[in-house]
């Protein structure tokens, strides 16, 4: 066999562009004050916030007690904050400083590129939902999640949704500064649409209706589900296909539409 040349080198994993890729997205994160804040404090602020809004209406008219309201909510409040707000940003400063063009040139694919961007957030999402979890469950005597799988496919449905909103939101959005805007739609009604501040139960049942086919409510009726057990059948099979119809269209939008060059 013909040794081989210094010239020839073996080509990359995708394990390997995947890893190489979080690294450096991961320094960045750490060094951004800003974005570290979204991170790791604004989701605790956010169910504080949670708490207050869910004890000022009654706990009780959704059926829940005010910590599980608060818990569960708290969930998909870091899926929302961690997840999406944190990487549309991250998506428009890379396309902006010219980093996505530069990495499309090499080895990796368009979707090991926004995979390995968000992975950090992923990671940290991961490790805060875990986290809630274990203290509630541990200090706040909260009920031990009843059905995990359900709780575990609805946070890993969220973040594949999520990120992929945050794509098709980074390809409208033109600058870094201008991201505190084009997040706030989907941020709002998720907020107070699809049952994080406000359980749904309390609405009319017309509204409940519309909420319903919101983006994000599937995923955290999935989760609410997981850890509290109960559910229709069908309300559960109705939660897990608009959450996944709405992750089939956010990714269809994002391989369609995505700005991989700088918006002038």
């Amino acid at each position: 066999m013909a040794a081989t040349t210094a010239h020839e080198r073996p080509g990359t994993t995708a394990a390997g562009r995947l890893g190489a890729l979080a690294r450096a997205e991961l320094t960045l994160l750490v060094r951004n004050r800003t974005s570290l804040f979204v991170t790791l404090l604004m989701p605790l602020l956010m169910v504080g916030s949670i708490g207050t809004s869910v004890d000022r209406i009654g706990a009780e008219k959704s059926g829940l007690t005010l910590l599980e309201a608060v818990m569960t909510g708290g969930v998909g409040m870091v899926l929302v904050i961690v997840v999406y707000l944190n990487l549309v940003p991250a998506y428009v400063a890379r396309r902006e400083e010219l980093v996505l063009k530069r990495l499309r040139t090499g080895e990796a694919t368009d979707p090991e590129i926004l995979a390995g961007t968000a992975l950090p957030s992923v990671a940290l999402t991961l490790a805060q939902c875990l986290i809630m979890v274990g203290a509630a469950v541990a200090f706040l005597d909260v009920r031990a999640p009843r059905r995990p799988e359900l709780l575990v496919a609805g946070v890993l449905v969220g973040i594949v949704l999520l990120a992929a909103l945050a794509a098709v939101t980074a390809g409208l959005t033109r600058t870094v500064e201008s991201a505190q805007l084009t997040t706030m739609p989907l941020f709002l009604v998720s907020a107070f649409g699809s049952g994080l501040f406000v359980p749904l139960e309390v609405f009319p049942e017309r509204v409940q209706d519309v909420c319903a086919l919101l983006p994000v409510t599937g995923v955290v009726q999935l989760v609410r589900a997981g850890w509290l057990g109960g559910g229709d059948p069908g309300e559960l099979v109705r939660a897990a296909v608009t959450a996944l119809a709405w992750t089939a269209v956010s990714v269809f939008a994002v391989r369609r539409w995505f700005r991989w060059e700088p918006r002038h």
